[in-house]
């Protein structure tokens, strides 16, 4: 176990001020619906401006696309904000919204509230790997692997597909069938989206023609997607992350140290809704969004977070690996060395 994860067990000072940040799970109802408005009309907005701008240009339309794409990251946030319940106090509004929200975001709600729920309960945990995460295999288990399947995972953890083609299909295609063993309301969440995301493609189709749709849609589906997942894949995935087998776990070393303060600029900060502060977020997912920002100042009181910077997030690329002796990420490079050793 690293020395921060040794000291955040035994540190009272940091266990007390995690205590503090109950102070802030309580929702702003007028923070929380100023949040649904000033998404909600610039998103709107930009997806009429791309369908005037295809009688001018298919470039116009792809750069107006990426802003759209943003707004979309920071709907989605307030989907999943609903599913820990720290957006609104009343749980019929945060379903509703929420519901809203996931559609938009071509996400189903309750189902993806579910899983994301296990990724909570078990993140850093090398026992419970599996559920809501990215595929993480310790160095021994790839070596223990078969031809193909250390195929397959290398093909999984190929940026070019991790990064283009795997965040569309996983929006626009896996999240359309519910997981094996989904109850029964994450299964009608499945097909109500499903069904709720078909409407919209029928009245769209009547209203601006299916061509036209499908150009918008998937251009923005295919940015936000993309950003979405190269969020995720940032705060879990990094050299000096924290991973334990379940009987040295900790969960609160576990939110500190296994998931990352992505340090972004204030713009960037803004459209994916404060998610850099994702220590914090792990620490109590029931702090909304905007309050994120503020209980980190809180915490660097106690406990020194190294961020990791836009420069520094791409050298996760190379992060394919968990080095169980050394503790650390690896990359597939590290494997002519051991083979040498």
């Amino acid at each position: 176990m690293s020395t921060l994860a040794k000291s955040i067990n035994i540190n009272t000072e940091t266990q007390q001020y995690r205590k503090l940040l109950i102070d802030y799970q309580q929702p702003d109802l007028k923070r929380s619906i100023w949040q649904i408005i000033n998404s909600f009309i610039p998103y709107l907005a930009l997806l009429a401006a791309m369908y005037f701008s295809l009688n001018v240009s298919y470039w116009l339309t792809l750069i107006l696309a990426i802003p759209a794409a943003g707004f979309m990251v920071r709907i989605f946030i307030i989907s999943h904000d609903c599913g820990h319940g720290s957006f609104f106090k009343s749980k019929p509004v945060r379903d509703i919204v929420g519901f809203i929200t996931g559609v938009i975001a071509f996400v189903p709600y309750k189902h993806w509230r579910h899983s994301h729920a296990i990724h909570h309960a078990t993140n850093a945990n090398l026992d419970r790997r599996g559920f809501g995460d990215v595929w993480t295999l310790t160095v021994n288990e790839y070596l223990a692997l078969s031809f193909w399947r250390r195929l397959e995972y290398r093909l999984y953890r190929n940026p070019f597909i991790m990064f283009t083609v795997g965040p569309l299909y996983h929006f626009l295609i896996a999240q359309r069938f519910p997981e094996k063993g989904a109850k029964k309301k994450e299964r009608n969440s499945v097909y109500l989206t499903n069904l709720s995301l078909a409407g919209i493609v029928i009245l769209s189709s009547i209203i601006i023609g299916l061509k036209a749709y499908l150009i918008i849609q998937l251009s923005v589906l295919f940015f936000a997607s993309l950003g979405g997942v190269w969020l995720f894949y940032v705060q879990h995935q990094f050299e000096d992350v924290y991973w334990e087998r379940d009987e040295s776990w900790d969960f609160q070393a576990a939110a500190i140290q296994g998931s990352s303060y992505y340090k972004l600029p204030v713009l960037l900060q803004w459209f994916s809704g404060n998610i850099g502060y994702h220590h914090i977020h792990h620490l109590n997912p029931r702090i909304p969004n905007y309050y994120l920002k503020q209980c980190h100042q809180l915490l660097i009181r106690y406990v020194e977070i190294e961020p990791i910077t836009i420069r520094k997030s791409f050298n996760s690329l190379k992060c394919r690996l968990w080095d169980e002796k050394n503790e650390k990420m690896v990359g597939f490079g590290y494997l002519k060395q051991l083979a040498v050793t």
